[in-house]
């Protein structure tokens, strides 16, 4: 941390409330961003001592003055920069700045420093923040005795869709807590989850670029911090770059769910069920922006890994897995189905391979796609004319058909 910003901390001596903004190049919406945080601490927390920290990934299109022009009354801003190279070309699991974790890191020193009881992190590119999404991430911490607030958001049917079909049945069976959105970007967190965090030898590996918000979550629910979430409603925020590829992101996703496996195997070998989280706030209906979904091109960009890539996934799943792609592939597009055994068996059969180590990592990832796409793609034929309510049924099918072929796991994992 630069010595300028460790003097600002050390004049303030201690807070009760941080808020991390981190932000990279946020210039049109990190204003409304830092405003709806002011007013959220200004009606809920006003006794509280507070400091907003905006970690910039070294913006070049006034992002910070933006911060600055806010009128900002009882209660210090910081903000502070780290360099990010210009060569480097980091496509992130979440819309956020290139090296997010670093901009994380500096909020956890920054909370260490302060003392601070409870904190929040919050996206700069977020256009549906309101006030109350400072109450339901701190409140739970500051007066609840909560360790970890994870996002609750209403999302698009079709939106979510690695979260839905692999990050939360995954996780959720794995460690046995129903965090329903475990990537999803804005946490609340206390100050002792803070130094827990920091202590962590991962700032300078791929999990701090890649992988933060999921080791985050992970990390809270499997070393026993006390762990809820929060209804926000919708998330709007800039709209992900059309042209960047689905599989730097999928891979950079995949690989921190699985490389977090080996890390608490003990763990969630003993797991056997899952159990519902504390939730906070007020369920309520919006509207959500539309999501476009080309099933014929999914389907058939399936096909074509059955056809091409079948001898490296011969080395991963079962002779008879690898004749049921080859039968589902023959199916029309009508017809196309994915069933969901085949989908865990086929998660549960990659995690086994990816950690022995036997096929190089990033190629393994990246062979997952085709089966996902057509995973997605039979989601969404089976879903189409489904209101929110049961697609949310498909998703706890999904599941619970994760949790209960999670001996199959464990064997496979113990060869």
């Amino acid at each position: 941390m630069e010595k300028s910003v460790q003097n600002q901390l050390e004049s303030i001596k201690e807070a009760d409330i941080l808020i991390g903004v981190p932000s990279y190049n946020n210039s049109r919406t990190i204003g409304h961003v830092v405003r709806a945080v002011i007013a959220g601490l200004a009606k809920y927390f006003s006794g509280a001592r507070a400091v907003l920290f905006n970690s910039d990934g070294g913006s070049t299109d006034g992002t910070q003055d933006e911060v600055r022009k806010v009128q900002i009354e009882d209660f210090s801003t910081i903000l502070t920069s780290h360099p990010v190279h210009p060569v480097q070309k980091i496509v992130t699991p979440y819309h956020g700045i290139p090296g997010k974790g670093s901009a994380f890191r500096t909020i956890f020193e920054a909370a260490e420093t302060l003392k601070a009881r409870a904190c929040a992190v919050v996206d700069s590119d977020l256009r549906s923040i309101t006030p109350e999404w400072i109450e339901l991430l701190i409140r739970p911490v500051y007066e609840e005795g909560f360790d970890y607030v994870a996002p609750l958001y209403a999302r698009h049917k079709f939106d979510g869709t690695i979260t839905n079909s692999i990050v939360y049945p995954l996780t959720r069976a794995l460690y046995g807590k129903r965090i329903r959105q475990p990537i999803g970007g804005d946490f609340g967190f206390s100050g002792k989850l803070a130094r827990h965090y920091l202590g962590k030898e991962v700032w300078e590996t791929d999990v701090a670029r890649f992988g933060i918000d999921i080791w985050m979550t992970t990390l809270a629910i499997a070393e026993g911090f006390k762990v809820c979430q929060s209804y926000l409603g919708a998330k709007i925020h800039d709209a992900k770059d059309p042209g960047s590829d689905l599989g730097p992101m999928f891979t950079q996703v995949v690989s921190s769910v699985y490389g977090l496996l080996g890390n608490y195997q003990p763990l969630w070998k003993e797991v056997k069920a899952s159990q519902s989280v504390p939730t906070f706030g007020f369920h309520y209906e919006v509207g959500l922006e539309p999501v476009s979904v080309n099933i014929e091109r999914m389907v058939g960009n399936f096909r074509l890994g059955v056809k091409d890539l079948m001898e490296l996934w011969g080395k991963t799943l079962s002779h008879e897995t690898a004749l049921w792609l080859e039968s589902i592939s023959r199916l029309s597009d009508e017809a196309f189905l994915f069933p969901r055994d085949l989908w865990v068996r086929i998660i549960y059969d990659f995690a086994i391979t990816y950690h022995k180590g036997s096929i190089h990592r990033d190629h393994l990832l990246k062979s997952m796609i085709p089966l996902y796409l057509g995973k997605v793609a039979s989601f969404v034929k089976e879903h189409m004319r489904s209101s929110a309510s049961e697609v949310e049924e498909g998703i706890e099918s999904l599941c619970n058909v994760f949790e209960e072929m999670k001996p199959y796991l464990i064997e496979g994992w113990e060869k």
